[in-house]
């Protein structure tokens, strides 16, 4: 299995993927839209032998602490033909590990938190975050000790507003 940086000959294969997985248009909808508003600051493909797997990440304000560097993982999908096979979990360490390279503090996602603890979230960092997406749900992963800071109102790319 490969991964890789989304290019754009790859459009076609993440749509297929994000229907495949979720039944509907929804998911690969919000990843265009991020991409046309310029929302979107990684994007990775996972091939083996086919396209099997897509991550995406955008931008996230904290408005009280502008300081870090915030984005949100979302979403996530791998194909049904290539689930269970460690692809998704696969993504989330790559794409973690480009994003601590790459000067991010904090990483927020919507998920289960017994899927997404296993890579270092905990939803008792996103309490200290206002989110339209608080509870349970709601995890944060510190990439850097200025993101454990993190606090406050945030906001979502406006393609997540978009979302039905």
């Amino acid at each position: 299995m490969t991964i890789r940086l989304e290019e754009s000959a790859d459009w076609q294969a993440i749509y297929t993927i994000y229907v495949a997985a979720f039944g509907q248009s929804a998911e690969a909808d919000l990843v265009r839209n991020m991409h046309n508003d310029g929302d979107l600051i990684l994007s990775l493909i996972a091939r083996n032998d086919h396209p099997a797997g897509h991550i995406a990440y955008s931008h996230l304000m904290l408005h009280e602490a502008s300081a870090i560097r915030a984005c949100v993982l979302a979403p996530l999908a791998v194909a049904p033909a290539f689930q269970k096979q460690g692809i998704a979990s696969a993504l989330v360490r790559h794409s973690l590990e480009r994003l601590r390279a790459d000067g991010y503090d904090l990483v927020v996602v919507l998920g289960e938190p017994h899927y997404y603890s296993r890579f270092g979230f905990d939803p008792k960092l996103a309490e200290k975050l206002k989110t339209p997406y608080d509870g349970p749900y709601l995890q944060a992963l510190a990439l850097s000790d200025h993101g454990k800071g993190a606090h406050g109102p945030v906001s979502y790319a406006r393609a997540f507003a978009e979302l039905n």
